[in-house]
C-alpha cells in the first residue's frame, strides 16, 4: 500500500511540475511578445512632397526628409516616352500623384533607419494601420514607381498589366536614369586637361 501512495504522490508532483513549466513558458512568451512588438507609427504633419518617393514631414519641431521604402519612383526631372514618339514629364506627374495621395496630412509613418543621404526610411499611410492608404503600395499600383524589394510585386504586376503611368511604354528605370544623369553632371563639372 505505501508503494501505491508514493506512486500517486510522484504522479501528482509530475503533473504540478508540468503545469508550472507550462505556466512559465506562457509567461515567457507573453513577455517576449510584449517587448518585441513593433513600435507604433509616428503621426507626422506633412510639410511638402519632394518627388514620387520622398517627402518632408515635421517631427519634434524639426523637418525631416522621408524616403518611402520598397519602391523607386521616376525622378522629378525625368521624362518618359509616349507611343507617338513624344515625351512627357512623368517625374512631375509622379510627384503630383504622391501629393494627391498624401493630401494635407498628417501621415502615419513607421520610421526606420537613415540612408546614405541622411533621409529617414519609412512606410507611410494616410491613416493608422490597417486603415488608410499605404503610399508606397499605391504609387506602385498607379504605375509611378517600380518595386525594389518583395514589398509590392503584386502592385507592380497590376500596373504593368494595365499599362498605368510609366508602364505605358518602355521607360528608363529610375536608378538607371540617375546613374546616367549623375555621370553627365559630374563630367560637366570636372576640370578639363587644358585648364
Amino acid at each position: 500500500m505505501p508503494e501505491i501512495i508514493s506512486s500517486l504522490s510522484r504522479l501528482r508532483w509530475r503533473r504540478r511540475f508540468r503545469s508550472f513549466a507550462a505556466l512559465l513558458l506562457l509567461v515567457g512568451l507573453a513577455i517576449a511578445a510584449w517587448t518585441w512588438r513593433p513600435a507604433p507609427a509616428a503621426t507626422v504633419p506633412l510639410v511638402h512632397v519632394i518627388d514620387g518617393d520622398s517627402l518632408t514631414v515635421r517631427r519634434d519641431d524639426a523637418a525631416i526628409t522621408i524616403r518611402l521604402t520598397g519602391l523607386d519612383a521616376v525622378e522629378y526631372r525625368q521624362d518618359c516616352p509616349r507611343a507617338d514618339g513624344s515625351r512627357w514629364a512623368c517625374g512631375r506627374d509622379a510627384r503630383a500623384a504622391l501629393e494627391k495621395l498624401a493630401g494635407p496630412g498628417p501621415l502615419h509613418c513607421d520610421l526606420a533607419a537613415r540612408d546614405v543621404y541622411r533621409r529617414t526610411l519609412a512606410t507611410c499611410r494616410t491613416l493608422p494601420f490597417p486603415d488608410g492608404i499605404d503610399l508606397g503600395a499605391e504609387m506602385v499600383r498607379q504605375g509611378w514607381a517600380v518595386a525594389t524589394d518583395d514589398a509590392y510585386p503584386v502592385e507592380e504586376a497590376e500596373a504593368q498589366a494595365k499599362r498605368r503611368g510609366i508602364w505605358q511604354e518602355d521607360f528608363v528605370r529610375p536608378a538607371d536614369w540617375r546613374a546616367t544623369h549623375e555621370r553627365a553632371a559630374s563630367a560637366l563639372s570636372a576640370p578639363h586637361p587644358d585648364d
